[in-house]
């Protein structure tokens, strides 16, 4: 069984000829550049018919994750005129911290809506999973850090697989599952905190330094240049051998400037976050480096990136989320897939648990998972993926969690109240809701027209 695509991709990680024909128009009968519109990515020939067919889809209504981006700049403007300290180093580096939890939380979140389906007790089970984990690595157990990981981690991604198969084996919605689950899991949360040992007054304390210093603690400025310059040319490598690999076997292919402009982009972005970070963040002693967390949440979004878009598993999860019928005609075990993707959210989920943990030092019984599952599905769909299922990315949780910790940053630096705070994330939900919506249905009649 092969693990790598050799079809166009879609936006929303499926293939483009099913839309078209959707859309009334077989693929076979579009001239060459509808089809380069399609999917400019591996049918342009140079960079400006790449271009011209990126303006022509966002016309369309694609505009992919356009607007989140120019609307994190807007916002970033407004709270830097506001308050110079805004985009300080030790500031923007803190928003980052801050943004990691709840970027995690969406994507674990992320599975679900995929499949057009929701899990409401994401953030209780990969509570559950990182007390588990911390209570094993402290006393009286004192496991090593690896193997209490490995266990908590294991015990939400059987969490996930036992809610998942009760979802496709009984039919039952995910909605009132998951529900069951967010409020079964915080009682059973309460109850470990309760009786276990290394719980004292509801906290259990992060007492291993590998645990703690994942937030709190930084690279060295060397590691991160370092850091920076392997994975940009391990990135670089990998995407110049795919782009080998398919036309050596006649594949199209992205035109080498699209490819270089690419590369340059994550280039240029990786080397001003590694500068940001480096620059010195203390008051009394010298802080600076990268902080341990911003690498750890880029590897599982490349990691879950790969799986979603170069895994079977992946274009699997998008068919059923696009239509969950047809997907079954296929030949893919519905069930199974579902089955999968549950564990898969609550697995990611409790790596979310695990830096929230290590962020503040422990996991207490006042976790409140309730409100946390709803900032992960708002940052998931303020960053672009879809509650219709099939539509979304791993970088959609990214942005819409650093959107959400702009805004909770921004605020409090002009001392806006938590309500406020709680206010201004409603609208901007709703407006990203909108203007996704509004251009869905541009989309869709620009294709029936």
């Amino acid at each position: 069984m092969t693990d790598t695509i050799d079809e166009p991709v879609a936006p929303g990680g499926g293939t483009e000829e099913p839309a078209a024909e959707e859309a009334g128009t077989p693929t076979s009968a579009l001239a060459p550049d509808e089809l380069v519109v399609l999917a400019p990515d591996v049918l342009a020939n140079s960079l400006g018919d790449y271009l011209h067919a990126w303006w022509r889809r966002i016309r369309g209504g694609e505009s992919g994750a356009l607007p989140i981006i120019v609307g994190l700049i807007v916002i970033s403007i407004f709270f830097e005129v506001q308050s110079s300290a805004f985009l300080t180093a030790t500031n923007i580096v803190n928003l980052f911290v801050q943004a990691t939890f709840i970027i995690l939380l969406g994507m674990a979140e992320l599975y679900a809506l995929l499949l057009s389906e929701i899990d409401l007790s994401v953030g209780f089970v990969g509570a559950v999973g990182a007390a588990i984990a911390m209570a094993l690595i402290g006393a009286p157990q004192n496991w090593v850090w690896w193997a209490g990981l490995i266990v908590g981690m294991a015990a939400c991604a059987l969490i996930g697989a036992f809610q998942g198969t009760i979802i496709t084996r009984l039919k039952i919605p995910s909605f009132v599952v998951t529900l069951a689950g967010l409020l079964g899991w915080q009682g059973v949360l309460i109850y470990v905190f309760d009786t276990d040992k290394g719980a004292v007054g509801g906290v259990i304390t992060v007492s291993n330094n590998v645990i703690d210093d994942l937030v709190s603690g930084s690279m060295t400025p060397a590691g991160g240049w370092i850091l920076l310059f392997v994975s940009v040319g391990l990135y670089a490598v990998a995407t110049v051998v795919r782009t080998s690999r398919r036309r050596a076997q006649g594949l199209t292919t992205p035109p080498l400037s699209i490819t270089l402009l690419t590369v340059g982009a994550v280039a240029v972005a990786g080397v001003v976050l590694v500068y940001i970070c480096n620059l010195n963040r203390g008051v009394i002693v010298p802080v600076e480096g990268v902080p341990w967390v911003i690498p750890f949440v880029l590897v599982v979004l490349v990691f879950q990136s790969f799986l979603l878009a170069r895994t079977r598993l992946g274009r699997y999860i998008y068919a059923i989320g696009a239509s969950p019928e047809a997907a079954r005609r296929a030949g893919i075990n519905v069930a199974r897939i579902r089955t999968f993707a549950f564990a898969l959210c609550s697995f990611t989920a409790g790596l979310a648990a695990v830096v929230y943990a290590s962020r503040l030092g422990s996991i207490s019984v006042g976790f409140d998972g309730g409100t946390y599952v709803l900032y992960a599905v708002a940052a998931a769909v303020i960053g672009g993926a879809s509650l219709f299922g099939g539509h979304g990315k791993p970088i959609h949780p990214l942005l819409g969690g650093l959107v959400i910790a702009t805004l909770t940053n921004g605020l409090a630096l002009l001392n806006i109240s938590t309500a406020g705070t709680d206010i201004a994330t409603a609208l901007v939900l709703l407006v990203a809701v909108a203007v996704d919506s509004t251009l869905r249905r541009r989309g869709r009649s620009g294709a029936g027209g």
